[in-house]
């Protein structure tokens, strides 16, 4: 567990950890900043791109030798970031970051499904859970600390001496799968083509029109040019996946209702998420007139409640339904998420502070029973494409949590706390919708496979 602690931890931070450097990384290389973002566009795209046909290669070959190839061309990719002398090549190289972070990914939760026991794999999906939870908000912090003592390069260079330890402890400790592959499973070069078009195309369609809202045309028209290409294709995967025995995209998985609202629970949940962590800072800085320091630490509160939730969910885990445990974890976060668009105009710390507070204890209180469920739902012969869909569906939520964030500010200020504050909304209307749907599976207790 300390591999798939430190793995999934690497891969998570660098998700968001160079967002901080982008105008230094823009002013070194000589790009303009539209450019600079696709620092952090390529390693997402090719993560979500290629995170279920790794998944499906590690049912195919082992989750150990997927797990531990990606770590590998993960921590060479770091290599080649850390020394780049162009955007072009930083990019490339963040690409295949995304691909090697696709295999730790990919195949994490079928991993932590063979490490534990069955009656104790709650509190390992809760380790496992904390670790992403924590990591997924904690870039711009890491970022901040390493920023201040050294250039942008030491942001990669510090994943070598990490990512070389984790992979000779790999090599020793971590199991291999517990039979041969399933009969029918194979990948094909068209699904994975078909697979990573469909993702590529839908993400940076609804990128191109969160950008367009504010009146750009030619943002909106490529943005939906690329959208619908991005369907179209989706539409045609699907069809061809429908057919298959063991397909790359799990639609066998999406049968089961417990699997189905568990996924559709984690897109709202993260969507929420997403969108209150980029608004908050806007908020609270410009809205609030609060300082970068102060900022940080009452941002600190959300991530610090998350890891007080985890191992309180996962020692309920077994004991109470996860519908209901994720059900009133997200109401928790849905009214957090209320009461701070309820702030006065000059409020005390601590007004903020216990809000989100709440937010992250909620969001702690969800993630584990979700994820137990989604792992678990599935049958043991398909943990790596459950693995690779809980993946998926934090990635997927996330990513529409940034788009409509930025179609939001591009309506209204950001500066004036009127942005984040309709931001904030959507997100607890996404927080009452993850609810809702984890509470829904209260009707199918005792249906998982």
């Amino acid at each position: 567990m300390l591999v798939m602690v430190l793995g999934i931890m690497l891969a998570v931070l660098d998700g968001t950890i160079v967002n901080l450097a982008l105008p230094a990384i823009a002013r070194d290389l000589n790009a303009s900043a539209a450019h600079a973002v696709w620092v952090v566009n390529a390693y997402q795209v090719a993560l979500l791109a290629l995170l279920l046909p790794c998944a499906t290669l590690g049912d195919l070959i082992g989750y150990k030798k997927v797990y531990l190839t990606g770590l590998a061309i993960f921590t060479a990719a770091s290599l080649v970031c850390a020394t780049s002398g162009s955007l072009l090549t930083l990019a490339l190289a963040r690409g295949l970051q995304g691909l090697g972070a696709a295999g730790l990914m990919g195949v994490n939760a079928a991993l932590v499904r063979r490490i534990y026991p069955r009656s104790m794999l709650g509190r390992g999906v809760a380790l496992n859970s904390v670790v992403v939870a924590t990591a997924s908000v904690a870039g711009p912090t890491v970022a901040a600390a390493i920023l201040s003592v050294a250039g942008w390069p030491w942001l990669f260079a510090l994943n070598l001496p990490l990512g070389i330890v984790v992979i000779t402890l790999g090599l020793r400790y971590l199991p291999e799968n517990a039979g041969p592959p399933t009969v029918g499973a194979r990948l094909s070069a068209l699904d994975v083509g078909l697979n990573a078009a469909m993702f590529a195309l839908v993400v940076l369609g609804a990128d191109a029109l969160g950008v367009g809202v504010g009146g750009d045309r030619g943002k909106l028209l490529n943005g939906a040019l690329l959208l619908a290409a991005g369907l179209a294709v989706g539409v045609f995967y699907v069809l061809r996946q429908r057919r298959q025995a063991v397909p790359l995209l799990p639609v066998d998985l999406l049968r089961i209702p417990i699997f189905r609202l568990s996924m559709c629970s984690s897109v709202c949940a993260f969507s929420a998420q997403m969108l209150a962590f980029v608004s908050l800072p806007f908020l609270i800085l410009d809205g609030f007139g609060r300082s970068a320091g102060q900022t940080g630490l009452l941002m600190s509160c959300w991530p610090l409640a998350t890891v007080v939730a985890a191992p309180l969910a996962g020692r309920l885990i077994g004991r109470v339904s996860d519908g209901l445990l994720g059900g009133i974890g997200m109401a928790c976060m849905a009214l957090g998420l209320a009461a701070l668009t309820l702030l006065a105009a000059h409020p005390q710390s601590w007004d903020i502070a216990w809000r989100l507070a709440m937010c992250g204890f909620g969001f702690g209180l969800f993630q584990s029973p979700n994820n137990h469920t989604i792992v678990t739902s599935a049958p043991q012969h398909r943990s790596g494409g459950a693995s690779g869909m809980l993946g998926t569906a934090r990635l997927t939520g996330q990513t529409l949590g940034v788009v409509l964030l930025a179609g939001v500010f591009s309506l209204f200020d950001a500066h004036n706390g009127h942005g984040p504050t309709v931001g904030l909304v959507m997100a607890a209307c996404f927080a009452t919708v993850a609810a809702v749907f984890s509470s829904m599976r209260l009707r199918h207790v005792g249906a998982a496979h």
